[in-house]
């Protein structure tokens, strides 16, 4: 089911129909909420430029009037940095401000910090040749947690970075935010000095290891670790096989033992192949690296350097019937879902092709256990008259390159600073590894090709429904669009794609969204960011997909189940035993006995009219995009099936064209939806042909006083039909609409 937007007069927002549930949104200079409406699925947030707002559902219409509201501050480029679950605070960063959010109670004002670059800062800014996109100011790109009182915040401070410290906590009834005063640090190795970079950052036990650029030319990219008790390092300096234009993704601490000496810290990026440009080689590839926490550098060689530093090739592609090995190059986004096992949390990558001959998307999932094998298999090497990279085959220096002093293997050794010169150059020169990591199964678990977007970002919820725990992938476009889709196994070696909706949620690209589920008021709630703004949306949206069991059966979306009487949100500790659902399967047929009759006799028969020798168009759209539809036209008691695609008829997603009508092409036209053997009727609509010669009479400026009179004044629409029995409804009462020879409808009850 996919809810289609036009255009919006404002930043808007929908309430969620949960009261505990709030929904806000920040713009630029909008905060603008959606009025009370009698539809209650319009639950998805919607931010897009301006123009004028309207929703429409695919089944019935919805316009909304909006009250805007102006916010006290005007600024741009929001990016969601921190959930602090325990204070119930969102905080994120934007230009020149830092807000928290009351995630109780979203619809609170926000706590707002101005903090922007000195004036003296942003004209030597604009001296250096910078500043033609608003970019001499500070740009908030990194809040962490410092302790339970404090946030540790950087910016780029107009290609300056600095960095601070922000008061955050209670003080009686008073939420303290506000900035630490005469507290400002250097930023640099922290935070980036281009606005346009991307950085990844943790802060863990004190120390903060980053994913960043390091100078203002933005040509030295490093791993950089700074701040607590151990000594600054970083990676190898101007060394293209460590980091050869790299784009940084996702940064995170995962431990690889129980024996905390053996934590590490992951990162994913991608980066230019060292061998483009020759052999079919591609010009970007993406990597996970991984070096140890308590790694403090090298003795006499990789003084300040990681000597545990090494990286690896993550694998996304597709085989084709011809065998051809299709890869998704670059990297996109990384959701890393935990487990109850933390070791071995689940990692989820967004891939899209390189080039720009072939567009295409990827979704591939990975284990842990794949990513250490492939860290504890061979090392690569160059070597022989070619030049190829080889495994290398010749002797290991101990300990083995990439393991942690103290820990598991070397119980022996306190510090990285013991490490025998051997060791140390052999990382130097070889920090990658010969295979690389494949995917679960070794396909992707979601793959798009031949469309016009690309997958850009990704956030993953796991579900349980009635016969089972379920994954649903929300996955984000660079056309602004969020994809809701779920995989559902067939059998044990393939796998079932479901999109159950596409949401237009920007109307720009937006950077990577985070997934927030409070579970103190079993709110599901996906938050989405941009340049433009911040954007709160709840995970379901069941009422759109229709009044029948057999529609919410089949929509098989794992938030939702049948309770008698609507299609309403699904929670495991209801124990109602009307609940209908059945996500691996779908089948109506079983879940819905008694309820789809009652549909059938709901079904509203929409009358319509068309001229004799002009076109119209019979509008039916199942709410299912895994629905295959077919047309039958019954007249004097028979029906017939309507060729698809002929000359005389053209059948789309939304309807079927029906080209120069005759008298014979009036009739009853139903719209069959099968899905999963299922088949109901979608719509009814009774099409009457008009006379050519009298639509003539009747449009022609010629025609009688009275009649243009009728044309230019239609009477005012009737009353609506009393509750009569059916063979009883009067006929529907015709108006002309216009002069083209086109086509009307009124709806009728059967």
């Amino acid at each position: 089911m996919i809810k289609q937007v036009e255009t919006v007069q404002h930043y808007v927002f929908a309430e969620h129909p949960n009261p505990e549930c709030h929904v806000k949104q920040l713009s630029s200079s909008f905060i603008s909420t959606l009025a009370h409406a009698s539809d209650p699925s319009a639950q998805w947030v919607f931010l897009v430029p301006p123009a004028v707002f309207k929703i429409r559902e695919q089944t019935e219409g919805l316009t909304a009037t909006i009250r805007p509201f102006s916010f006290s501050f005007n600024t741009s480029d929001y990016r969601i940095l921190l959930m602090d679950q325990d204070q119930g605070r969102l905080y994120l960063g934007s230009r020149e401000y830092v807000v928290a959010l009351d995630m109780h109670n979203i619809n609170k004002e926000p706590l707002i910090i101005h903090w922007p670059a000195t004036t003296q800062r942003k004209g030597e800014c604009r001296m250096t040749g910078k500043g033609g996109q608003g970019e001499c100011a500070n740009f908030v790109r990194l809040i962490e947690p410092w302790n339970r009182t404090h946030l540790y915040t950087c910016g780029t401070g107009a290609y300056k970075p600095i960095c601070t410290f922000v008061h955050r906590g209670w003080r009686a009834e008073e939420y303290l935010f506000r900035l630490v005063p005469g507290y400002v640090d250097s930023g640099k190795g922290k935070c980036p000095y281009d606005p346009r970079q991307q950085n990844v950052a943790a802060l863990i036990n004190g120390n903060l290891y980053a994913g960043v650029h390091v100078d203002f030319m933005g040509t030295d990219p490093a791993i950089f670790r700074t701040l607590g008790d151990r000594p600054a390092v970083r990676t190898e300096q101007y060394d293209s096989r460590w980091l050869n234009e790299p784009v940084f993704i996702e940064i995170q601490r995962i431990p690889d033992s129980s024996e905390k000496n053996d934590d590490k810290l992951y990162f994913f990026f991608r980066e230019k192949s060292l061998d483009a440009g020759g052999g079919g080689s591609p010009s970007v590839v993406s990597r996970v690296g991984r070096v140890c926490l308590n790694d403090d550098g090298g003795q006499r060689s990789l003084v300040n350097k990681w000597t545990t530093f090494l990286k690896a090739r993550l694998v996304c592609s597709v085989i084709g019937d011809d065998g051809i090995e299709t890869y998704f190059d670059e990297l996109r986004d990384v959701f890393i879902q935990p487990n109850q096992d933390e070791r071995n949390p689940v990692v989820y990558a967004v891939f899209s092709t390189a080039g720009s001959v072939f567009k295409g998307s990827a979704v591939c999932v990975y284990s842990m256990n794949d990513i250490r094998n492939v860290f504890n298999g061979p090392f690569s090497h160059k070597h022989g008259h070619n030049y190829q990279w080889t495994p290398y085959t010749g002797k290991i220096p101990y300990p083995r390159p990439g393991t942690c002093p103290g820990g598991t293997f070397t119980p022996g050794v306190r510090t990285t600073k013991e490490f025998s010169d051997e060791a140390v150059n052999f990382v130097r020169a070889h920090p990658l590894m010969y295979y690389p990591v494949y995917p679960l199964h070794k396909r992707p678990l979601v793959v798009r090709t031949g469309v016009d977007y690309r997958f850009t970002t990704i956030a993953v919820d796991l579900v349980d429904a009635v016969d089972g725990t379920y994954e649903v992938l929300f996955l984000g476009t660079d056309r602004g669009t969020v994809q809701k889709v779920i995989v559902l196994p067939k059998d044990p070696s393939t796998t079932e794609e479901l999109t159950l909706e596409e949401v237009e949620v920007f109307r720009v690209i937006f950077f990577p969204f985070v997934l927030f589920i409070e579970s103190k008021n079993e709110c599901r709630l996906l938050y989405v960011s941009s340049e433009s703004g911040l954007t709160q949306v709840s995970l379901h949206r069941c009422a759109v997909y229709g009044k029948a069991c057999s529609d919410c059966c089949l929509a098989r979306d794992p938030y939702c189940a049948w309770d008698g009487e609507n299609c309403s949100a699904f929670t495991p500790s209801t124990k109602r035993r009307s609940r209908r659902q059945d996500i691996k399967h779908g089948d109506p047929l079983r879940q819905c006995r008694g309820f789809n009759a009652k549909v059938e006799h709901r079904l509203k028969e929409t009358v319509q009219f068309g001229v004799e020798g002009s076109s119209t168009f019979l509008e039916c759209q199942p709410r299912s995009p895994q629905a295959t539809v077919k047309w039958l036209f019954q007249k004097d008691g028979k029906r017939k099936v309507v060729r698809q695609t002929t000359t005389l008829a053209i059948c789309t997603g939304h309807g079927i064209l029906l080209k120069s009508l005759t008298q014979s092409d009036g009739g009853l036209y139903h719209c069959l939806a099968t899905e999963n053997n299922f088949k109901h009727t979608v719509a009814r609509v009774a099409l009457h042909i008009l006379d050519r010669e009298i639509v003539d009479a009747l449009t022609s400026p010629d025609a009688p006083v009275d009649y243009q009179h009728r044309r230019t004044h239609p009477p005012p629409p009737p009353p609506p039909p009393q509750t009569l029995p059916p063979q009883l409804h009067p006929e529907p009462e015709v108006q002309l609409m216009n002069h083209t020879y086109g086509s009307f409808m009124v709806e009728a009850a059967q």
